[in-house]
């Protein structure tokens, strides 16, 4: 394994850039790294400060290794395998607000910090009506940074916004962690230039981020990348090298992470982006699972390494998804590559089992889209009515066997299958179900059609035989 890192002077002479709210092993392994590469390649120069986000009692602080670790990246990348471990060095502090508050409103009123980071959950990005500006910093993410940006304000002027990067799970983050703000401001009566301010002054960008973060290695394989680290790191953190970071614009001068990554974009809408990733990356795993697993495949990696399924996933991208897209095909191949390459790393076991989780609404989410685009285009989109007709046999056969209960899925989901299968027509009745879909998928007869002849290939051929009769017929 090869270990880099930076100058190990960084931690105590480069001046605060960045306050980081969070310091879960995502944001390790994906805001630090690219601020160490940009120290390392000189266009940043500048340390974190990350801020513990809740109150809850934590094992080990960070402050215990001196706020440096290591990230081993581990996979696939450009066609070979790799395994490197990058010592984090850019974090210069580690602070509990709830213990120092005051410490908190100093690092916000150093002039030199630029850049806010989040990551608290989609819970964290809540506005609760009745927080008061003196319980600081006893309430939420967003009252806290509402009432450290006036803080700032107060002290600096209009002259000192900063930008702001949440990275949680929530479409158009950026702008609802301004509305949050905002609406603490209106709260307080902080008066009508702050507002000004945090509009104008203040870049609140939305953000998309992707990596596969694994975390600290199990007790069994914690000696072993010791030893092959050379080092005992109780915060060291595994992780795939393939990273993605997609922000709206107004921010490269003061983050230039773009220079040194090259997928991390700053784009004018990331909606594209977004939508890219969960048709084809998230869209890839729901269109395989239910099928992979009645073929007796069980893990993604396996997914990818079996003729069929893959076979499958590379009709269903070329033929029914990506040309939905609103994307350059020529980057839209690339990404698909780039996903199946991911899929194969042979040190991440993601199990078909837990893509399953919510299936009929991450079906509903991620490939129904492209099943409409690609009607709505007068195609027939084949291979995800293959997909559609693996999930409604999956689901039927559990409920038919009595194992209704190993259904991971919404009560009311199950029940709807529940009933149908009670039925003379459980196919029709499923997906007329707009309870289900959000529209009634016999409105096209040719694809409910097509449904229904892979439904019953399914039951009366086996899935693997169903399967290469759908693909090579």
């Amino acid at each position: 394994m090869s270990c880099k890192g930076g100058n190990s002077e960084f931690q105590s002479v480069l001046p605060v850039k960045v306050i980081q709210f969070g310091q879960g092993n995502f944001l390790r392994a994906f805001a630090e790294p690219i601020i160490q590469k940009m120290n390392d390649s000189g266009i940043f120069g500048g340390s974190v400060v990350i801020v513990k986000p809740t109150p809850r009692a934590e094992a080990q602080s960070l402050k215990a290794t001196g706020c440096r670790y290591t990230v081993v990246e581990r996979g696939p990348q450009g066609g070979r395998l790799v395994e490197r471990a990058v010592k984090m060095n850019c974090v210069r502090d580690y602070i509990n607000p709830y213990e120092t508050p005051q410490r908190l409103i100093d690092y916000f009123l150093q002039k030199s910090v630029g850049v806010v980071i989040s990551n608290t959950t989609e819970a964290g990005i809540v506005y609760s009506p009745g927080e008061r500006f003196e319980d600081f910093p006893n309430f939420s993410y967003p009252a806290k940074l509402c009432r450290l940006l006036y803080e700032r304000y107060l002290a600096f002027g209009s002259d000192a916004g900063l930008l702001v990067l949440p990275v949680e799970l929530i479409e158009n983050n950026g702008a609802k962690l301004l509305q949050c703000v905002k609406l603490y401001a209106a709260d307080w009566s902080l008066g009508a230039d702050f507002i000004s301010f945090l509009d104008n002054d203040c870049r609140f960008c939305s953000t998309l981020v992707d990596r596969i973060v694994t975390g600290h290695p199990r007790s069994s394989d914690e000696k072993e990348l010791y030893s092959r680290l050379g080092y005992e790191d109780p915060f060291a953190v595994c992780c795939e090298p393939y990273l993605s970071w997609i922000i709206t614009s107004g921010g490269e001068e003061l983050f230039p992470a773009h220079k040194v990554f090259k997928d991390v974009k700053w784009v004018s809408d990331a909606a594209p982006y977004r939508e890219r990733k969960v048709r084809i990356l998230n869209g890839t795993h729901t269109l395989c699972a239910a099928a992979s697993l009645l073929c007796k495949v069980d893990t993604v990696r396996d997914m990818m390494n079996d003729k069929d399924i893959r076979t499958l996933a590379e009709r269903a991208l070329k033929e029914e998804i990506i040309p939905t897209l609103r994307l350059e095909p020529k980057e839209l191949e690339e990404y698909k590559n780039t996903v199946f390459e991911r899929f194969e790393n042979p040190f991440i076991r993601h199990r078909l089992e837990d893509i399953m989780l919510n299936c009929v609404s991450k079906f509903k989410t991620r490939c129904l889209p492209s099943v409409l685009d690609t009607v709505k285009a007068g195609g027939e989109p084949k291979m995800l009515a293959f997909s559609l007709a693996a999930l409604l046999f999956y689901y039927k056969s559990a409920i038919s066997c009595g194992r209704a209960s190993s259904l991971r899925d919404e009560s009311d989901v199950v029940n709807a299958f529940s009933a149908a299968a009670k039925t003379d027509d459980f196919v029709s009745c499923v997906l007329q179900n707009e309870s289900l879909w959000g529209v009634s998928l016999t409105d096209s007869a040719s694809f409910a059609e097509n449904v229904r002849r892979f439904f019953d290939d399914i039951e009366t051929l086996t899935a693997r035989t169903a399967l290469r009769k759908a693909l090579y017929e």
